[in-house]
């Protein structure tokens, strides 16, 4: 905050950050209640594993690459299916990028049941506890990358880790950034599946939500596109609009009236895919 306050106070807005904070300190609560039920879970399926893997070296390694793997088939769903958009999007609606920005956490992730993509897991007979500590780790890395106070890490380091450039791309609701980078630690799995954006320094990240909230209030922020979920299958006709307003991307109509990032991205590039 102090090196942000030197360079450019406007990074930080102190109504934001608090908000920040305080919807992290929802999420951690909503954990722990939560924590219990999802450990119980885990041991159950791990028992249906055919092999259980020592707590080993080799298992560790192998256990934090293949659960960062889960943690970017969860981070790509959580943008491309609106029940689990639902519960991320708190993450993204903060229009700064900084540190507490990585604060801004679920309080819905056991409703959305977001653990599921950790489940392939435990049936390849890692011991929960393995698994859950090396998500932890996961999660602590990608605190430091939430800042515009780093520039570029070494080439290096960019080519196969996650770094502030890479997740500011994500952060982004720019046309050319739009659902790009959903990479935990290693931005290999990007760069494999087809989904990595360079940052680029004649198109500035805009961060923020497409249609942004407009207030700082808590209880909006955590639950607002549940809200807008409950609104539309009200409104809806028929089991296919239902589903679409459930399963589709953020922004799926019947009809197509709103945007998606699809959407978004395909009529920049008709116009000549400039600078966005």
């Amino acid at each position: 905050m102090l090196v942000a306050r030197l360079r450019d106070r406007r990074r930080y807005c102190p109504r934001d950050t608090l908000t920040s904070l305080m919807l992290g300190f929802g999420s951690t609560v909503a954990g722990a209640l939560s924590a219990g039920a999802v450990f119980w879970l885990a041991m159950q399926v791990w028992q249906l594993a055919p092999v259980h893997i020592p707590y080993t070296w080799w298992a560790w390694a192998l256990c934090f690459v293949l659960d960062d793997l889960a943690y970017y088939a969860f981070h790509r769903s959580a943008h491309r299916v609106r029940w689990f958009w639902a519960s991320h999007v708190i993450h993204h609606s903060s229009q700064h990028y900084n540190l507490s920005t990585a604060l801004r956490q679920t309080w819905t992730g056991f409703f959305s049941a977001a653990f599921v993509f950790r489940l392939p897991l435990f049936l390849l007979g890692f011991p929960p506890a393995m698994v859950f500590v090396c998500g932890g780790i996961n999660l602590i890395y990608q605190f430091w990358i939430h800042t515009e106070v780093i520039d570029r890490m070494p080439r290096w380091f960019e080519a196969v880790m996650n770094t502030p450039s890479h997740h500011r791309v994500h952060h982004a609701t720019n046309p050319r950034y739009l659902d790009r980078n959903y990479a935990g630690v290693f931005i290999v799995w990007d760069k494999l599946f087809g989904s990595f954006v360079a940052e680029r320094p004649d198109d500035r990240p805009r961060y923020g939500i497409v249609r942004n909230l407009g207030s700082f209030n808590i209880l909006w922020a955590a639950f607002h596109e549940w809200v807008g979920i409950a609104r539309d299958i009200v409104s809806a006709r028929g089991w296919r609009s239902h589903l679409g307003y459930l399963f589709g991307p953020p922004g799926w109509t019947p009809d197509g009236s709103r945007d998606t990032s699809d959407s978004i991205r395909a009529r920049w590039l008709a116009q000549g895919g400039g600078v966005s």
